[in-house]
């Protein structure tokens, strides 16, 4: 497993509904940009899932670049908002139910001291 720790303050976003997974950061930076209404360079995680449900992919601006990371499940799905939900907001405990491929809804967002991005 890699480990990225990250900085205070960062936010994580779903992108709900679907996010066709073959573009890559500019593409993905663009989306964030003109349909998310977010700022891509803002530092915030953006976390994109694909039509199969079982992939997503995840960019973020670390302030010197891009990184992108995509994780595959090997069975289940990944559970993630309707479209109609537009971006949603969730903790970084939510996050790590997400990651792991669990059901994060049932999670309540409490603060981390050291918190990590697991891959």
């Amino acid at each position: 497993a890699v480990v990225i720790g990250l900085p205070d303050g960062v936010r994580v976003y779903l992108a709900a509904g679907r996010t066709d997974l073959r573009r890559g950061i500019d593409g993905l930076a663009a989306q964030i940009q003109t349909v998310l209404r977010e700022d891509p360079f803002s530092g915030h995680l953006f976390i994109f899932r694909g039509r199969a449900a079982h992939t997503i992919k995840v960019l973020m601006y670390d302030g010197s670049g891009f990184l992108l990371m995509q994780k595959r499940l090997t069975e289940g799905k990944f559970i993630w908002p309707s479209s109609a939900d537009g971006i949603v907001t969730i903790s970084r405990a939510q996050m790590s139910l997400l990651i792991d491929g669990l059901d994060w809804r049932a999670a309540k967002a409490r603060s981390v001291a050291k918190p990590l991005f697991i891959v």
